[in-house]
């Protein structure tokens, strides 16, 4: 395993990171220290120190003598996550449209197609997985080096809202004509134009999350 230089081994930061962006640890969910030891063959005090470092970024709470949890959010949390989703991403957008190379729009072509075949097929797994592929995919064309790692640890932060708002039988039919225009934006070298296309998807998305918490 890689260490940093504080002694913390990455790969248990990486690994439960990587575990709660993709919701395998739902929000409040416990994490025990000798449960994670023995999972990662990791020094306890790694895993305190790897679980400090998670509490910084927000993915995790921690409580006095009732340990860690993977953080619950709030409507107003999961909304002001969004709204920096979406001045950050729109961001981005607009320079994948700048510098998006042959490979990154055949990407992006082939993840539409996929969404358009899930959306046919009925079938939101399928349409989660491409969602989370597509917005991934326009970060690393943007060529920027530090807003991708802002967005994916906020979208690690409202995982669970976002695999259940894609999962929801009408939202794909809503949100593909919104990815469709983004992709299409960017394939056309449209800076303005995929910058206003992400940012009405996610207010779309802001009023889907709206939605999910008053149910």
């Amino acid at each position: 395993m890689v260490q940093t230089a504080n002694g913390v081994t990455r790969a248990v930061v990486d690994d439960l990171r990587t575990a709660i962006s993709t919701g395998d640890l739902a929000p409040g969910q416990r994490l025990v220290e000798a449960d994670l030891v023995q999972e990662f063959g990791a020094a306890r005090g790694e895993v305190r120190t790897a679980l400090v470092q998670l509490e910084a970024e927000g993915l995790i709470e921690r409580e006095r003598h009732r340990g860690a949890r993977v953080r619950r959010y709030t409507l107003e949390e999961a909304l002001e996550i969004v709204e920096l989703r979406s001045a950050i991403e729109s961001m981005c957008a607009a320079r994948a449209a700048a510098n998006a190379t042959p490979e990154d729009l055949e990407d992006l072509k082939d993840i539409g197609e996929q969404m358009v075949a899930a959306v046919a097929a009925q079938d939101p797994d399928a349409y989660s997985v491409q969602n989370q592929r597509l917005h991934m995919r326009v970060l690393e064309a943007s060529r920027m080096r530090v807003a991708p790692e802002i967005v994916r640890r906020l979208r690690a932060q409202n995982v669970r809202h976002r695999i259940r708002l894609a999962q929801k039988a009408n939202r794909p039919i809503v949100s593909l004509p919104e990815h469709l225009r983004i992709i299409d934006a960017i394939a056309r070298g449209d800076e303005a134009g995929a910058a206003d296309a992400m940012r009405i998807h996610l207010q779309s998305v802001a009023e889907a999350t709206r939605g999910y918490f008053s149910n």
